[in-house]
């Protein structure tokens, strides 16, 4: 009997189980978790914070017995520590071994901590993992004064429902504006002023040198909160904190939160002979560089079809396609992936953003923006030859499927490019006018609805 076995139970891990399952029915699946939790979701944690769901709530499967009556294993609390490609097993953290015959590796991301003085003290959390939340949701009370390093797409959805919470928060991005990495300046400025207009308080070009502690003095507001609550000591700072940032001024915090961007899960494969760069090397059919060994998630390393490179795209919607794919392979099903876009969407505090594909331009493009400041909206479109290969947009909501659609499936627009080089808001008309004509993807149907 052919075993499967998938390390990592987030959703790349439970898609690609599940594909095998029904694909099939009477192999071995063994799924492994490195928490002591039901597989869940880390985007829902934002939620969690913030009320809208419960702990179940985050669960990526709601039914009791969901995984038993598919037979699927699924062990918690167990990583792996060790890959022996020659003998096909996985030396696990409880002492096992387990050997496999198709091996996934899906076991995600874990927050890049910077190395500053203090940072690993008491009052300081990520927001990564359900004990995260709990430890959060007990301390970020009405009126704590909380900071958060690091303002990229992670952080602004974490930045969010900190504000929702009533906290008095204060933002600190090493970039010279909000969310660097997949947003220009002007985009990246605009996001800033609409925090500050919210009342949260971003500090761009900053960087914390360190966070500083009291000597023993009176606990603080979450120090008094803790005690209450029977979380101990350890659990706060005593007194509050007092953080330096690199432009000499110092803000004080009862509670810090580290959102300075993520790294995969790859330690384990050292000297395994699976090819690594950023991520796990994949090729088209999510394999790695050893045969029936195959990588998903945000930590696969996979082919970007714009840019024409390998990328490593921590967003949901491409875990899921990649485990997908990888599933029906590691069944014998000779499938492809079609490709790895970068594409994101965020909410704001209510001010909707995106960003697509090679926002920043390519080498011998062009461009074009449209800026209206006081309306709070900006478009940004990146071209190569007669292509859009990229784009942001700032409270321009009208054709995102439409935006996307055309980066993603690289219509060739032809004449249609000049005119939205003179007039970037005939994105509809394009559309209609080169994709359709051409067949390719008809992921704007939503906003041909709504023209």
């Amino acid at each position: 009997m052919t075993h499967h076995v998938i390390l990592g139970a987030g959703p790349a891990g439970v898609i690609a189980a599940e594909t095998i399952r029904k694909h099939a029915p009477n192999d071995r699946i063994t799924v492994i978790g490195d928490e002591n939790e039901a597989p869940y979701s880390r985007m829902a944690i934002p939620y969690l914070l913030i009320g809208k769901v419960g702990e179940e709530g985050t669960h990526l499967r709601h039914t009791p017995g969901h995984f038993e009556a598919l037979n699927i294993k699924v062990l918690r609390g167990v990583r792996a520590k060790l890959l022996d490609t020659a003998n096909r097993s996985i030396g696990l953290s409880d002492g096992n071994t387990l050997h496999f015959d198709t091996l996934l590796i899906a076991t995600g991301s874990s927050p890049a901590t910077p190395p500053i003085p203090g940072i690993d003290g008491p009052g300081v959390h990520s927001c990564w993992t359900l004990a995260d939340a709990r430890a959060i949701a007990n301390l970020a009370k009405p009126g704590a004064k909380v900071l958060q390093m690091g303002a990229g797409f992670i952080g602004c959805i974490i930045m969010e429902s900190l504000q929702q919470r009533g906290v008095d928060l204060s933002v600190v991005e090493m970039g010279d504006r909000m969310v660097p990495r997949m947003m220009g300046p002007t985009a990246g400025g605009m996001i800033k002023d609409w925090c500050e207009k919210k009342g949260v308080k971003v500090y761009t070009g900053a960087k914390v040198e360190a966070i500083e502690r009291g000597d023993g003095a009176e606990p603080g507001l979450l120090g008094k909160i803790a005690q209450a609550v029977g979380l101990g000591s350890s659990a706060v700072p005593n007194g509050k904190m007092q953080v330096r940032l690199s432009t000499g001024e110092r803000l004080e915090a009862d509670l810090v939160i580290s959102a300075t961007g993520v790294r995969p899960n790859i330690g384990f494969l050292e000297n395994s002979g699976v090819r690594c760069l950023v991520g796990v090397l994949t090729d088209e059919h999510l394999q790695t560089n050893v045969p029936g060994i195959y990588a998903a998630g945000d930590c696969a390393e996979a082919f970007d079809k714009v840019s024409g490179k390998t990328i490593v795209s921590a967003i949901q919607p491409n875990a899921a396609e990649q485990a997908r794919v990888a599933a029906l392979n590691m069944v014998g099903q000779q499938v492809e992936l079609m490709g790895v876009t970068q594409i994101n969407v965020l909410d704001t505090l209510g001010l909707i953003s995106t960003s697509f594909g090679n926002w920043e331009g390519l080498s011998g493009g062009e461009h074009v923006e449209l800026t209206d400041e006081k309306a709070g909206r900006h478009l940004s479109l990146q071209f190569k030859d007669d292509r859009l290969v990229g784009c942001n947009s700032v409270g321009w909501t009208d054709h995102v499927g439409v935006m996307r659609g055309l980066v993603e499936g690289q219509v060739r627009l032809g004449e249609w490019k000049d005119r939205l080089m003179d007039d970037p808001t005939k994105l509809m008309a394009a559309y209609l006018s080169a994709a359709q004509g051409q067949g390719h993807w008809s992921g704007a149907a939503d906003d041909r609805r709504r023209a």
